[in-house]
């Protein structure tokens, strides 16, 4: 499930903060590319200030702004997936468990990890960890989607329909439907994402 919007249960509708190395990340590409802060804020839609905030970790990162850098410098959102140290013969093949690529948004509860080796193919996988109480808010995109829960439970709506699945649960359904998923439970759930065609 690419994160768009997730919403903790209790109606709060905080933004998420930005991972940690997230704001390293967009400085040093914007300097690499030769953009200035300004060129960068003025096509992203947002002010100097906060991108310069933004840049040095100490302001909250929505999902939507992160879009809009993105397209700006030039890369997909999944640039910030960042992994490192990947031996050459593994590379756009093999996904390690301690190299995969994550985007965290503490305040969103939610924690999405790449388990395929790049976007540039037809499938995207995903392994979603989502907090008690958290939820996505209805949403479509383009593509088709499915998933396998690992663990814990996830309310998934679809067109208005409600489903209650559990570990080893497993669905599928065009992503040009209004969707939406949430953990009711008391524990993290676990579900694996595959989406075509890449969503981030």
């Amino acid at each position: 499930m690419p994160t768009h919007a997730v919403q903790k249960s209790d109606g709060s509708n905080e933004d998420p903060s930005n991972d940690d190395v997230i704001g390293s990340q967009i400085r040093e590409l914007r300097k690499a590319k030769g953009m200035t802060l300004q060129e960068v804020a003025d096509a992203a839609g947002v002010s100097v200030g906060h991108l310069s905030q933004i840049e040095r970790n100490q302001s909250k990162l929505q999902i939507g702004t992160l879009k809009k850098i993105s397209n700006t410098l030039g890369v997909q959102i999944a640039w910030f997936f960042h992994a490192t140290d990947i031996p050459a013969d593994e590379r756009d093949i093999i996904v390690r468990a301690d190299k995969r690529r994550k985007l965290t948004f503490t305040q969103l509860g939610i924690q999405e990890e790449l388990l395929s080796p790049n976007l540039n193919g037809p499938l995207e996988v995903l392994m979603s960890t989502i907090e008690a109480g958290a939820d996505s808010g209805d949403y479509s995109h383009g593509g088709v989607e499915a998933g396998l829960v690992i663990s814990g439970t996830l309310d998934l709506w679809v067109s208005g329909q409600h489903f209650v699945l559990h570990a080893g649960d497993s669905f599928s359904f065009k992503s040009t439907e209004v969707h939406r998923c949430a953990n009711p439970g008391q524990e993290p759930t676990k579900v694996v994402w595959i989406i075509t065609p890449p969503q981030y």
